[in-house]
């Protein structure tokens, strides 16, 4: 068993904890550097009856996270420094997890013209990330021209891979399920031609590509060859493609409608492969609220995505821990430690769990088995795929800078007024 020791926000030797120290007995949990999520979407601006900046912080402090990366796909789009300082701002005010706004590539979102990278860059909110995400960046010159531009501060250009014209109306996973249930389907060829285009955009320019929720085990390869011939990829897998597949789409339940979709269980098993041997860097949530219209529909009018906030540590622990694939550690790596360094917050999260080090922390408790429930969720969407099945671990534990953002009811009597 092991003790730190927080003061000021940082850890300290146990033998130098004040006699007064609140003492928190974690017996049976997992001590990880706290998680850092690169593809959140909060909503706020703009479509706060989905989500906000501060129930998605709530959500993500229940997660285990105490640092998000928010996309930009807002109302307005977070293509200006005015825009991104304020999502930087508001995430600063309500203090659960610190909040890093990422910048769109193209104005609008519309992939005709670059944003103003460079004022996000240099705003208070130092931005270094960008995405469209939600919308490909198609246009392989504006690709090239983003590439080159991030490289002047050190920025990296993350992609949401889908050739349009070949998911055009695509509902699901192109395969027997697709054709079975009559729903248009999107192929796994439109992912892996847009990964292997932008693996090649990077290593021609020499600049920083990541590619977001990774689907399909051509994918997969794509990145492992990539990375064999020395470019500078990086790509991350949700914990809803570690462990669901298209066969959930017979329910025609829209909780499993998402973009890329869920497929096959050969695409997991490639996935899950992926990610234990390091050819898949990083682990994502790709939180995506939604108001309960547009998810209690017929599917062909749902909208996509899925939270994941509340449920990555449990469904990573089922897919990846349980299963031998990874340890504990591996965890650490795969959520805190290489997420920070690819959106360069490294200097403030995903560090080692050492004397001198900020103290943003997780407690994971691997035995606390849960059947999720999304009406007791933090987050104001309930479009969880995992509602109603039993989860074999959770966060019970999360500390920024030393400061408790969420704990289990167990621990009641040790601290008081903290958010459950």
């Amino acid at each position: 068993m092991r003790e730190i020791a927080v003061v000021d926000g940082l850890i300290v030797d146990p033998a130098e904890a004040p006699a007064d120290a609140v003492r928190v007995d974690a017996s049976g949990c997992v001590l990880l550097p706290g998680l850092v999520d690169l593809h959140t979407h909060l909503r706020e601006p703009g479509r706060e009856d989905a989500e906000t900046i501060e129930t998605g912080s709530r959500a993500a402090a229940r997660g285990g996270w105490t640092a998000v990366h928010a996309m930009a796909n807002t109302n307005p789009v977070s293509d200006t420094a005015g825009v991104v300082e304020q999502v930087w701002s508001r995430g600063h005010e309500i203090g659960l997890v610190d909040v890093f706004p990422v910048g769109a590539v193209t104005v609008g979102l519309k992939g005709e013209h670059l944003s103003e990278m460079g004022a996000m860059a240099h705003s208070k909110a130092r931005v270094r990330a960008f995405s469209d995400d939600g919308v490909c960046v198609y246009d392989p010159v504006i690709m090239r021209r983003a590439l080159e531009y991030v490289k002047t501060f050190d920025g990296v250009i993350i992609q949401h891979a889908q050739d349009l014209r070949l998911t055009e109306g695509s509902q699901m996973h192109e395969g027997d399920v697709s054709a079975e249930l009559g729903l248009a389907g999107w192929p796994a060829v439109a992912e892996e031609s847009i990964v292997v285009r932008d693996a090649l955009l990077a290593g021609h320019v020499g600049s920083r590509v990541h590619i977001q929720h990774l689907s399909t085990a051509g994918a997969v390869d794509i990145v492992r060859w990539a990375k064999a011939k020395g470019y500078d990829v990086t790509a991350e897998a949700t914990p809803h493609h570690l462990n669901l597949t298209h066969e959930e789409a017979r329910s025609y339940d829209p909780r499993f409608k998402v973009n890329p979709p869920l497929r096959t269980h050969e695409d997991v098993q490639a996935l899950r492969e992926g990610l234990a041997d390091g050819t898949i860097d990083i682990i994502a949530t790709d939180h995506a609220p939604h108001a309960s219209e547009n998810k209690d529909c017929e599917w062909a009018a749902a909208s996509f995505g899925m939270t994941g906030l509340e449920t990555a540590v449990g469904a990573v622990q089922a897919a990846m821990v349980d299963t031998g694939l990874m340890t504990w550690r591996d965890v650490a790596r795969v959520m805190s430690e290489v997420p920070a360094r690819i959106g360069r917050v490294d200097h403030l999260h995903g560090r080692p769990i050492a004397v001198g080090e900020p103290a943003n922390l997780v407690l994971v408790d691997p035995q606390a088995k849960h059947t999720v429930d999304p009406a007791t969720q933090a987050s104001r969407s309930r479009n969880t795929p995992f509602a109603g099945r039993e989860l074999p671990g959770r966060a019970v534990g999360t500390f920024l800078r030393g400061v408790p953002t969420y704990l289990d009811p167990r621990f009641d009597q040790t601290f008081e007024g903290v958010p459950a």
